[in-house]
């Protein structure tokens, strides 16, 4: 989140209101409030607009029209607002402070986020695990041990709440003490599956519950393809742990691709339905991952540095991984070149332990020897 964002003002009352209430319109989703966002400027001014003006928009046709026309009239803003403060859900919208720049970036992202528990601005360092609701044994235990080593390793771990694989990722951050954010294809207050009512109560007390759907909205076959896009829009990348050639988790993929997101898949066994879109993804590119430092190593630069819980910064994901001396050497090195020896100097180290130190750093591609004795970090 950057400093801008960080101390911006949360939206009005007017604002949030005329926000949720065209987020609310049937037939109205991300892309056509974009459109008409585009078009008008502001939800006051889509609400308020002519029949006419509307249709002049593209894909806004006589039907979708003449519901943007009867927002005001037929859905009660007000009441979704109550039930939601009676709760304690929190109405994020695009301009709201906790908004997820993450998310934020997308082409598509929701207007109007519903959240339960709490958004903090190291869970932009986020990591997907997904995978099939029929999981396997072997699945569900890799779900867990690798969501486990990535919340401890400081990553947030991203899911969907589902039976089979989401679960066990949610529940291996849980068990590890880390932040897990889950992504739900109903309203929060309409837990599905029922029986992880329990599950999404402890995620909310150490992360966020988190939907685009009206609280009390049910679980709607459509809305879960949809929120996959959220699921990948959050995180750096997507972790398949299982997943059969026609699986949800695949739909989660290949929005990571779209959104520019690394891509990984456990290999499973060859003779197993549940690993076969897992090795379709390896085939095509994805990174095999067998623990969680193949994930650390292979992720980029932060587009901003994440914020720690002990006051310091993250520019890479791979700095997760490193020792007291391999950090203390790291943060000696500046982004512009820098000669080795003030490195040495600044450290206050023998020149031995430096140099084999760079040597680690310059593996783990978080820092560049350039010509002429000096380094800078990537």
């Amino acid at each position: 989140m950057s400093h801008d964002e960080a101390t911006a003002d949360p939206p009005s009352d007017n604002d949030l209101s005329d926000t949720l209430l065209l987020s609310l319109v049937p037939g109205v989703g991300p892309r056509l409030q974009r459109a008409l966002l585009d078009r008008f400027g502001t939800p006051t001014s889509v609400l308020n607009a002519a029949p006419s003006e509307l249709r002049g928009v593209e894909r806004i046709g006589p039907k979708v029209a003449a519901a943007i026309i009867a927002a005001r009239r037929e859905i009660d803003v007000a009441a979704e607002l109550q039930r939601c403060r009676d709760h304690g859900v929190t109405v994020l919208t695009l301009s709201h402070p906790a908004y997820p720049r993450m998310l934020r970036e997308i082409h598509d992202p929701p207007a109007v986020v519903f959240m339960l528990g709490t958004l903090l601005p190291n869970d932009a360092l986020a990591i997907a695990v997904v995978g099939s609701r029929h999981a396997t044994h072997y699945g569900l235990a890799q779900a867990e041990r690798l969501a486990a080593s990535l919340a401890r390793a400081g990553l947030t771990i991203v899911s969907g709440l589902a039976r089979g694989i989401d679960a066990a990722a949610h529940r291996g951050a849980l068990a590890a003490g880390g932040r897990t954010l889950a992504v739900l294809g109903s309203g929060l207050r309409n837990i599905y599956p029922p029986e992880h009512k329990e599950l999404a109560g402890d995620v909310a007390a150490q992360g966020a519950l988190l939907s685009e759907a009206p609280l009390m909205a049910a679980p709607v076959s459509g809305m879960f393809p949809q929120r996959n896009r959220l699921i990948s829009g959050l995180s750096l990348g997507v972790v398949v742990v299982e997943a059969a050639v026609r699986s949800g988790a695949l739909i989660t993929a290949r929005h990571a691709m779209e959104q520019g997101r690394e891509v990984f898949a456990v290999p499973g066994r060859v003779d197993s339905r549940a690993s076969h879109g897992c090795h379709r993804l390896i085939r095509d590119g994805a990174k095999l991952v067998e623990t969680a430092d193949d994930v650390l190593d292979e992720l980029g630069p932060l587009v901003e540095a994440a914020p720690r819980g002990d006051g310091t910064s993250i520019h890479h994901p791979a700095e997760l991984l490193l020792n007291d001396l391999e950090r203390q050497v790291l943060s000696a090195v500046p982004t512009e070149p820098t000669s080795i020896d003030e490195v040495i100097v600044t450290c206050r180290l023998p020149a031995s332990q430096v140099l084999a130190t760079l040597s680690v750093l310059e593996i783990r591609r978080l820092v560049r020897r350039l010509g002429g004795g000096t380094v800078a970090r990537w």
